[in-house]
């Protein structure tokens, strides 16, 4: 009997079938042409949904496992990062070993390019891709769980009802995470948090860290070796532009002034279109070491992967700039950061002379959030070790 077989990844026998499927519906036939050429797409939709369709099938002709399919994402990724980003930065890979698998938890500031960028950086470095950890609330369309689900992604059933339907639905996931790991030998990418850090503040969730642990088997384990048996490694991935800046700017604004924001109809897969084609600037993804210590509880694991995400955070011209901007001190000289260029700093100006007033102070927050944070960081440190 197969228990996960409504939230786990599709296998490789099941991959064809999913693809012949995902080649004729047209939501996703139209999805791809508006994401790849918008403006002939607005204008001659007849014209060019056949013209994707057949240039999909011919991509995936042949393709009957997700290796082999997540190598055709691979030249996607390869085309995104050229046409989006300025550079693309790895470190930490030293901390991890081939054929381990492990528990990546990270900052979660991009729906889909988390995980993109943290698969992107594995499989160029000659480590095995991960299982991603996806809501179901993303899932609005029916091509776009095949599609997640053909791509190692499993799913977080938030939509059950009720406390005992999400506690058994919360049970199963830490159970298939448990699995995944120590039976099947397969890493596993999870955000720190529910939903993204859209106010730029990086914080585990305490709950989030729970749910894993429900698969703790307390009669024979304490918290720490069951926190060591996962390997959980902490990764920090930051963006020098965030294309949906001004977006979450707004929707804090909103929350702010009206005490609530509510989304479109399918706002989340617009967002993933956005994020993908807007320009990112640097993007940098770090790979904490693995973490060891003696943990008491979750909320003990939560703060260490708190000092470990922040304090590895890596800053960029943007963050600096920002701080700049909203703080008359110089305190940012203290950390360890990026020289900035006039080029940088022109740069800087022109991005948020295009965003609407409205927002860009609140934008500026967002960017300024993550030096902020790591400032605390170590007043924390200081204090500690003067205590």
């Amino acid at each position: 009997m197969d228990e996960f077989a409504d939230i786990r990844p599709y296998h490789d026998n099941e991959v064809r079938d999913v693809l012949d499927r995902l080649l004729i519906d047209p939501e996703l036939i139209a999805a791809v042409a508006s994401l790849r050429m918008p403006r002939i797409n607005r204008w001659f939709p007849g014209l060019l949904r056949p013209l994707v369709s057949r240039i999909l099938r011919r991509q995936l002709t042949g393709v009957d496992s997700v290796a082999a399919f997540q190598s055709v994402v691979k030249v996607y990724m390869d085309q995104m990062i050229e046409g989006s980003t300025r550079e693309f930065v790895v470190s930490g890979v030293e901390h991890l070993s081939p054929g381990k698998a492990y528990l990546f938890i990270s900052n979660h500031r991009d729906i889909a390019l988390d995980p993109a960028f943290v698969n992107y950086a594995l499989y160029h470095n000659g480590l095995d891709t991960v299982r991603i950890a996806i809501g179901d609330n993303l899932l609005s369309k029916p091509f776009a769980a095949d599609l997640m689900r053909i791509n190692k992604s499993f799913i977080v059933q938030r939509s059950a009802k009720g406390p005992r339907q999400m506690l058994a639905a919360f049970r199963k996931l830490s159970n298939y995470i448990r699995h995944s790991l120590l039976e099947e030998r397969a890493s596993i990418w999870i955000a720190q948090r529910e939903g993204r850090a859209k106010d730029g503040n990086d914080a585990t969730e305490v709950a989030l860290i729970k749910m894993i642990g429900m698969s703790q088997d307390k009669g024979s384990e304490s918290f720490a070796e069951f926190v060591a048996a996962m390997n959980v490694v902490p990764v920090s991935i930051s963006y020098e532009w965030d294309p949906l800046d001004a977006a979450k700017a707004r929707e804090l604004v909103q929350i702010e002034r009206d005490g609530a924001y509510q989304k479109a109809e399918h706002e989340d897969l617009k967002s993933i279109g956005t994020g993908i084609v807007g320009n990112k600037g640097r993007v940098h993804v770090h790979f904490g070491p693995r973490m060891q210590g003696d943990y008491a509880d979750a909320a003990a694991l939560a703060a260490a992967l708190d000092r470990e995400i922040i304090g590895n955070y890596p800053l960029h011209s943007s963050n600096v700039l920002a701080y700049m901007r909203l703080h008359d001190d110089a305190r940012w000289r203290t950390l360890d950061l990026p020289e900035i260029s006039d080029k940088q700093v022109a740069e800087f100006d022109e991005h948020f002379a295009k965003m609407p007033p409205d927002y860009r102070r609140r934008a500026l927050e967002i960017y300024a959030q993550p030096l902020v944070n790591q400032l605390r960081l170590k007043d924390v440190a200081q204090e500690t070790a003067n205590a």
